[in-house]
């Protein structure tokens, strides 16, 4: 294994036993397991990784964390390839392999680059103001424009990686697992409240893992650590979930997370790779830490720029260092604990640039102590290098810092590490609506009153309460009062506790650094590294006038790339606010929305794609249609099947085949995907009655009725036939596709307008299996299998139903027919369905028996001008529209839609009426949804007077048939219309929608 150029000897928590092998850009590198791929590339001293998103400026590792906003790498290859994701977060894997983008032909020579020699030209907007001329000249520049700026691309493959969903509930979920997180889930999870911890990391411990010299209960870190973890697995109500990222938190304490599984493991893995929660928390703690802002000075953005906490992250937990040399610049004294454990590590710290004069808290006392020098007072003016930090400018600070004064100091180093100091991890905070307010002290924003019904706090640094000691006791008590208000009071142990920390001075804020050459006219202050965006840029949006947060933050961009604006948008408001001469509160924040952090749209996919996209319902004599040979027809989420070709026979053969045997002896048809709806309670037909258009009151048991259910505007909403099966108990039918919808709409009248009405709406759909025999010897089968029945016409008259038994199963019968034909549907039990279809085949074998779905179907029920709810209606169709005048009660008080049939629009003669099509050639079969026309033009526009609704070839018309509606149709009969369609045009004659009458033609 090639010797790693910035490895330390020793410490971190990777495992060195076990190296990774892992490439970049085509070059073969070496980790080891615990690895990022940011600390395995800076390990072995790479430390160009990408360019920037419109310059093309050369791009390094800024972070280590979920806030980096420039070091995004492409991740695998063909169809496991993933674009824009963060080198800090990518684990190590063996064969991983990754390469950087936006840049051509190659990373270290990048034609784009030009773009940054230009960019005086190329400002925010510049797009807006530059290709104006032509005015149809954008699409062309656009093309080019896209080209030139950007990130990845995805694959363009099918992604062959699972994902999964998950739901769940808990008393209290935590959201971070640093110290306050898991003190607070130790506390609330000791009560014995259920608790999920979720954390983004493969580990828990959060900032304790960049910790070198800490202790907790008197044990290093590392020790308290693994005995949380230990007692968190003991605890039987806790969930521990790490790499989950909370990326959303929305109404009512529903959170979304999404849990990586595999992307640790890459494409070998087995299982899904990501999992997507849904956890609804009756209490969230949001221990969510703080993001150390960068500092905004010239050429901020060279590769070997980097924040100072990163730096001690990569040094303690990863064992490796950002560089040889570094200088650091602070306005803070956190940072000397970088410069401390840097040291230690044994790199060359030549210097801490302090923004402050005379620094003499704890921190840089110690430093002083170990040699490092302090440079006060002063500031780093430029950066000089371009693919990589060569040596840095540092000069003094006039009184107000706004200036730079005396000679130039030139130190030689190879990493800056600057520290602004720390915003709180406000944004899902900020996502439940509530609003942030700023903080003087800490100089950032904090959050404010939590919205009603979200339950949450924010603790430690989320909040802007900084220290170790102070977390550990934050987090212990919110765990425990959280537990204690849904009633687990019984907290074992005490809080956590660490050493005080060490004193410390205020920070100085110095929103942009100053230099000798004015902002905009010499190196670039970059403020949002992902987006391009300078001080300069914000600095013209002001003089534009693009001064309000949300016009500042879309005419510059700033905030809108994938990290959310984590690092950049206080130090835009700060300089926006300095230039309106206001306070950074006045100058508003914009709003941070989920998610988080990307997600891959696979996760929200879940499982439900190819034959998962949505569920397949099978009735329970599928298998043998499978078996016959049925090719299957979706209707909703049922599959139905289609026709039952026989060898040698085409679609058209098998279906006119089936039309014609039912016609002339018995069809069998498997009906059990009609929606079906138990009705029972003393106002039932009362509900009835309002629900339909015709009246129900009067209905007898055993007797059935069809109607129309019609919407508030009077337009058809579903129909059906309802049978009465006692007093107070229906049985109500609806279409296949519509059961769902005809539920809810019961249960919201009955609930919402209706609730003092007395009747219970059960959906039984599933529960009753439905075979139809249709054809002048469905009864001559029937009365072979059918026992406890009198089949005869008087005992048995059509629209009733008896109980009886069925080849030995207990079965209801209705005598309903959606053919014109004899008709018996035979209802049993599911368990009993496949028998009884058997059953009846057998008993029909002498008669010729056809089995046939629903293409043929379709074409029995149109010959007889039976219509569809959803085909021939199309939400605008009224009952009357449909020729369906007499199904309207006449003497009833009220229905649902009455009145809109009373309006004027409704009752117009020119509305579209149903009615039957005959083509003029009698074996041309007209194309469903084709427009018909009163007179053909030479090219369109043409007046439309309606459409084709249902279109077939029917056998025993021995011509083709069409349903359509038409402007006037009912007062058109006989005349001429038009189609035009596929470079021809049809015509046709307007009839009556009504084919077969008899068993004979009826339209000629």
């Amino acid at each position: 294994m090639s010797a790693q150029k910035n490895r330390v000897a020793t410490g971190g928590r990777i495992d060195r036993s076990k190296p990774v092998r892992f490439s970049f850009d085509g070059k073969t590198y070496y980790g080891y397991q615990g690895d990022s791929l940011a600390s395995a590339l800076l390990a072995n001293g790479v430390t160009l990784v990408g360019r920037s998103f419109k310059y093309h400026r050369p791009r390094g590792i800024v972070t280590a964390g979920p806030e980096e906003p420039n070091a995004l790498v492409e991740v695998g290859t063909g169809a496991y390839r993933e674009p824009n994701t963060r080198a800090p977060q990518i684990e190590l894997y063996d064969g991983l392999v990754t390469q950087s983008q936006n840049r051509w032909p190659s990373l270290d020579f990048d034609v784009g680059a030009v773009n940054s020699v230009m960019s005086r030209f190329l400002p925010s907007g510049f797009y807006y103001k530059t290709f104006k001329w032509p005015k149809d000249g954008w699409m062309f520049y656009e093309k080019f424009i896209r080209k030139a700026a950007g990130l990845g691309t995805g694959s363009t493959e099918t992604d062959p990686d699972r994902y999964d969903k998950v739901y769940g509930h808990c008393d209290v979920m935590v959201v971070g697992g640093g110290p306050a997180g898991l003190a607070a889930a130790l506390a609330a999870g000791r009560a014995g409240a259920r608790v999920v911890l979720v954390d983004e990391q493969s580990e828990l411990g959060g900032s304790l893992l960049s910790e070198r010299e800490r202790t907790i209960d008197g044990k290093p870190v590392n020790e308290w650590i693994d005995a949380a973890k230990a007692e968190l697995a003991s605890l039987p109500e806790v969930r521990v979930l790490t790499r989950t990222t909370a990326f959303a938190y929305l109404d009512a304490n529903m959170l979304s997370l999404v849990e990586r599984l595999t992307d640790h493991i890459g494409p070998s893995a087995k299982g899904p790779r990501q999992r997507l929660w849904r956890i609804r928390a009756k209490e969230v703690i949001l221990a969510t830490g703080a993001i150390e802002r960068p500092l905004v000075y010239s050429d901020n953005d060279r590769p070997g720029c980097m924040l100072a906490s990163a730096a001690r992250t990569y040094v303690n937990r990863y064992g490796t260092t950002p560089g040889q040399r570094v200088v650091i610049m602070t306005n803070n004294d956190t940072a000397y604990q970088t410069a401390l454990d840097l040291t230690a590590a044994g790199v060359s710290v030549a210097a801490v640039v302090d923004l402050r004069a005379n620094p003499t808290g704890a921190l840089p006392q110690a430093a002083r102590a170990k040699g490092i020098e302090i440079i006060d007072n002063s500031a780093i003016t430029q950066v000089k290098g371009t693919k990589q930090v060569r040596e840095v400018e540092v000069q003094s600070l006039n009184q107000d810092a706004t200036g730079v004064v005396g000679s130039a100091r030139h130190i030689y180093c190879d990493t800056v590490l600057s520290s602004g100091g720390w915003q709180p991890t406000v944004h899902l905070h900020s996502q439940t609506r509530a609003k942030v307010v700023w903080d003087d002290g800490i100089q950032a924003f904090i959050p404010g009153p939590i919205m009603p019904g979200q339950n949450n706090r924010s603790v430690a640094a989320a909040r802007g309460s900084f220290g170790l000691d102070a977390a550990l006791k934050e987090g212990h008590q919110a765990g425990a009062e959280a537990a204690a208000k849904f009633g687990f009071s019984n907290v074992t142990g005490n809080a956590p506790s660490a050493e005080a920390e060490p004193e410390s001075q205020p920070l100085r804020s110095v929103w942009i650094v100053p230099s000798n050459v004015p902002v905009g006219q010499g190196g670039k202050h970059f403020i949002d590294y992902q987006n391009d965006v300078t001080a300069a840029d914000v600095k013209l949006a002001h003089r534009e006038g693009y001064v309000s947060v949300e016009h500042l933050k879309r005419y510059t961009t700033m905030g809108m790339a994938t990290d959310q604006g984590k690092t950049s948008n206080v130090n835009a408001l700060a300089i926006m606010a300095g230039l309106k001469n206001v306070s950074i509160p006045e100058v508003g924040t914009t709003t941070f929305r989920p998610p988080y952090t990307p997600v891959t749209f696979g996760v929200f996919a879940g499982s439900d794609k190819g034959d998962f996209l949505d569920p397949i319902r099978k009735t329970p004599i599928h298998q043998w249609h499978v078996e016959h040979g049925a090719p299957f027809e979706c209707v909703g989420q049922w599959h139905r099947a289609w026709y039952y070709p026989k060898p040698g026979e085409t679609m058209h053969d098998a279906v006119n085949r089936e039309v014609k045997a039912t016609r002339d002896s018995v069809g069998i048809v498997d009906a059990s995907t009609l929606g079906k709806i138990d009705i029972q309670g003393p106002d039932a037909a009362w509900f009835l009655n309002m629900v339909y258009t015709n009246a129900w009151t009067k209905l007898e048991p055993g007797k059935c009725r069809y109607g129309f259910m019609c919407g508030e505007d009077g337009m058809v909403f579903d129909d059906g036939v309802t049978s009465r099966i006692s007093e107070n108990h229906f049985h109500m039918t609806t279409t296949t596709g519509g059961a769902p919808r005809v539920m809810s709409w019961l249960e919201e009248w009955h609930q919402c307008e209706w609730p003092d009405k007395k009747v219970y709406f059960t959906s039984v759909t599933e529960q009753w299996a439905v075979i139809a025999l249709n054809g002048p010897n469905s009864r001559k089968v029937l009365e072979k299998v059918v026992e406890g029945i009198d089949l005869s016409e008087e005992a048995f008259p059509f629209m009733t139903w008896r109980d009886g038994t069925v080849a030995g199963a207990k079965a209801r019968i209705f005598r309903i027919s959606f053919t014109g034909e004899l008709s018996y549907e035979v209802n049993v039990q599911p368990s009993f369905a496949l028998h009884v279809w058997r059953a009846l085949m057998s008993a029909g074998e002498e008669f010729n028996i056809t089995p046939y779905g629903t293409e043929a179907l379709h074409v029995l029920r149109a010959e007889k001008g039976f219509v569809i709810v959803g085909q021939e209606t199309d939400g605008t169709m009224t009952p009357q529209d449909l020729g369906f005048e007499w199904i309207i009660g006449k003497a009833k008080p009220d229905f649902i839609g009455r009145r809109s049939h009373l309006r004027s629009d409704t009752k117009r003669p020119d509305r579209k009426h149903l009615v039957g099509l005959l083509t003029e050639n009698p074996s041309e079969v007209l194309p469903e949804g084709a427009q018909v026309v009163e007179h053909v033009k030479d090219k369109p526009p043409m007046t439309m007077i309606g459409h084709v609704t249902s279109s077939y070839y029917s056998p025993n018309a021995g011509r083709s048939i069409a349903m359509a509606v038409i402007k006037n149709g009912r007062n058109r009969m006989g005349q001429t219309v038009y189609l035009p369609y596929e470079g021809k045009v049809v015509t046709a004659k307007i009839t009556k929608p009504t084919f077969l009458e008899d068993g004979a033609p009826a339209n000629g």
